[in-house]
């Protein structure tokens, strides 16, 4: 019994022209022609062609399967290697599948990132896009920090911000950044990586400082950016006057 080089890569589940790149890599070895001049196949080509199949097919390269063939300590590497890599690529889809669901579940946690899906429900949009656009540039520790101080039940003054009229007067939003003073500063010493980009981000400073200007000014109005700037000023005023003092006392 004899094959074409089309037949036997049907039986092999493969092409021709896999058979023959096999032939010119040496891979398989080429069969004599017959006086015809075609190549005529026996069942020592099946088998080797349906060993070179089984390999690639559990991801072994071209390239490796002599090695792996061989059976000695790099063989096993090879192997080894190869079942880590599949390790980590089917962990890769369980996590893809978990934000699917999350997702099919609940569409607004298309908008957070992965860990942050069960707060979805509770933020509003601007705060998720916020989110998403900080996860580009904080550290997983620091991620998990804000995740840990939204989890924490929002109160008045937050709603109260969300709500400011771009055209707030200006005793309202003084008014409004001295309340935020004390709350802001509480996040800072329970969270005191996020109150410095340098060691809360993965990026350079220059360019999450960048990344955050830019968010703050494409989610907020006129007037919350003002707040800010004066919940800033205060703080930093609130610094100068505790250095001075403790200098003062030393």
């Amino acid at each position: 019994m004899a094959w074409s080089t089309r037949q036997l890569a049907e039986l092999a589940g493969t092409t021709a022209k896999a058979v023959r790149h096999y032939h010119e890599i040496g891979l398989l070895d080429e069969p004599e022609r017959e006086s015809n001049g075609y190549k005529r196949y026996g069942v020592s080509h099946l088998v080797r062609l349906l060993r070179i199949r089984r390999l690639t097919d559990l991801g072994v390269a071209l390239a490796d399967v002599p090695s792996v063939e061989s059976g000695d300590e790099k063989a096993r590497q090879i192997l080894r290697d190869l079942d880590a890599e599949l390790a980590a690529d089917i962990e890769r889809r369980q996590r893809m599948r978990r934000e699917l669901a999350a997702v099919l579940e609940n569409r607004a946690a298309l908008d957070m990132p992965p860990d942050f899906r069960t707060l979805a429900d509770d933020l509003p949009e601007t705060h998720r896009s916020l989110l998403l656009v900080y996860s580009s540039i904080l550290t997983p520790e620091a991620m998990a920090a804000l995740r840990e101080q939204l989890a924490v039940p929002r109160g008045d003054l937050e709603a109260e911000f969300a709500a400011l009229d771009e055209d707030a007067p200006d005793e309202v939003r003084q008014r409004l950044a001295e309340r935020m003073v004390p709350e802001v500063r509480q996040q800072h010493r329970d969270h005191p990586g996020l109150a410095d980009l340098g060691l809360s981000s993965h990026r350079k400073t220059a360019v999450a400082e960048s990344v955050v200007l830019h968010a703050l000014v494409e989610f907020h109005n006129r007037a919350h950016l003002d707040v800010l700037q004066r919940v800033h000023a205060i703080l930093a005023e609130d610094d100068i006057t505790e250095s001075e003092s403790d200098d003062t006392r030393g």
